[in-house]
């Protein structure tokens, strides 16, 4: 097990070279001039995700869609995830991880543009979308659909399953010393319960859940980062610093390079906003909304939230608790999150605990629904064979919820890096070759000011 877990940790290390760092920001960068900078209309795209478009086709509206595909972003990514970057890749990490989503909302922005630009729908009317339809109607590249699919699929089990789950069940084992096993078995059961009842269901209890679990976990954190409010300039300044430098062991900190830094704060900033991975564009295709740009600014709002406002409060809590106390062990993700939050007595490891549980429930939902479709499509139009398919799926990811609760970390941290390398590559090259359909929507739509215009398209029937 031991060197199966050295390959798997070389393999992840290998993906996440500079080619796939140069391919993720480049597409960012490239995305956000040639769209003239999207991430300005954020304040209208936040005002659109609470709108409904009522009379639009889709099959859930488009703040459930946001909802949905946020449930499935925030998650162990913004706690543990960050606390992994930093305890990898020192403090600089965590402005490599913010650059990574404010510029990652162009590339969430395109990702959901071209959802609703290229999805269809079943003989029962439900929407189907995602980078895989439009890979092979926008691209005709049926080969990288159904690459695209099956890495969706794989992935489905990692970073929104066995990751989530190994979360929980490692946090409640060691705070209340809950049984592990017990903890995947009512995981396992809840999940069931849940996703028998399909997007809508999903799309209801991660409505109801995403506001409660999202305010309530950064008011702990601002609460945290009062208490450190003396070392919060330090800490700002060492996070800007190590960004860009080189930096020895001290202070709390072990030793990195500008190339630890910048590859944990951009491969957890995926991991936390899924910007570029394509993962939030197959639930965005299922919005009730007038036109693909109009959901494509909704989308772009999932990133803001995720990584620009939470994955940064998490970052400058976890950084300037380590700046106030050195003491705290900074060479563990699980263990740092753990010894900063218990810097505040008593209600400390609860946020964390009732953050960690419901951000992991949630992105397992969200991502049971990603699995599925990318299953649906791989069975394609045989009806039966979906059905089957289907079924098959989501008696494998309820048993993946329960082997998660008792798997090492690290191999499963390892594992969804590289599964989310595998989503991207497709998904990136979708955008970049489509990036001119991309640009003609959003010149007639947004920069001509007609948002609220039809775009009057039926989806064709798969």
């Amino acid at each position: 097990m031991n060197s199966v877990a050295t390959l798997i940790e070389k393999i992840s290390s290998a993906v996440w070279g500079w080619p796939m760092i140069i391919l993720l920001l480049g597409t960012h960068l490239f995305m956000t001039f040639r769209l003239r900078f999207p991430q300005l209309k954020v304040g209208k795209a936040i005002r659109l995700s609470l709108t409904k478009d009522k009379d639009a086709h889709g099959d859930v509206s488009q703040f459930g869609a946001l909802a949905t595909a946020l449930a499935a972003t925030i998650g162990t990514g913004n706690i543990v995830g960050v606390a992994t970057a930093v305890a990898l890749g020192g403090p600089g990490a965590v402005l490599w991880c913010w650059i990574t989503g404010v510029f990652g909302m162009a590339t969430k922005y395109s990702e959901g543009l071209l959802a609703v630009k290229y999805r269809v729908q079943t003989k029962e009317g439900k929407m189907l979308g995602g980078p895989m339809f439009a890979l092979e109607r926008g691209l005709n590249a049926k080969w990288l659909a159904v690459l695209f699919a099956v890495f969706t699929a794989l992935a489905a089990f990692g970073i929104g399953n066995t990751v989530q789950a190994n979360s929980i069940s490692m946090l409640l084992n060691e705070t209340y010393g809950i049984s592990q096993t017990l903890v995947g078995a009512i995981l396992a059961a809840l999940v069931l319960l849940v996703i028998v009842f399909g997007v809508k269901g999903i799309a209801r209890v991660c409505s109801a859940l995403v506001p409660f679990m999202a305010i309530f976990y950064v008011l702990g954190c601002l609460v945290i980062l009062g208490m450190n409010w003396p070392y919060l300039g330090e800490s700002i300044r060492l996070i800007c610093r190590s960004a860009f430098t080189a930096r020895a062991a001290g202070s709390g900190f072990i030793g990195t390079t500008v190339m630890m830094a910048c590859r944990f704060g951009i491969a957890r900033g995926l991991f936390s906003n899924e910007s570029g991975l394509g993962s939030a564009p197959i639930v965005a295709a299922a919005a009730q909304t007038r036109n693909p740009v109009r959901q494509a600014l909704v989308s772009s709002t999932g990133t803001f939230w995720d990584t620009v406002v939470v994955c940064a409060i998490t970052g400058l809590v976890l950084v300037s608790s380590i700046v106030a106390h050195p003491d705290i062990d900074s060479s563990q993700g699980a263990a740092l999150t753990k010894a900063a939050f218990e810097k505040l007595p008593y209600i400390g490891p609860l946020i964390l605990s009732v953050g960690i549980v419901t951000f992991a429930f949630s992105t397992i939902l969200g991502w049971s629904y990603y699995g599925e479709r990318a299953i649906e499509y791989l069975a394609g139009r045989h009806e039966r064979a979906r059905k089957v398919m289907i079924g098959i799926y989501r008696t494998l990811f309820i048993a993946a919820v329960f082997i998660g609760s008792v798997m090492g970390l690290a191999v499963v941290w390892n594992l969804a890096d590289i599964a989310n390398a595998l989503m991207a590559i497709p998904n990136l090259i979708a955008i970049l070759l489509l990036s001119g359909v991309i640009v003609r929507e959003t010149r007639y739509y947004l920069w001509n000011d007609q948002l609220d215009e039809d775009s009057g398209e039926i989806p064709p029937t798969l």
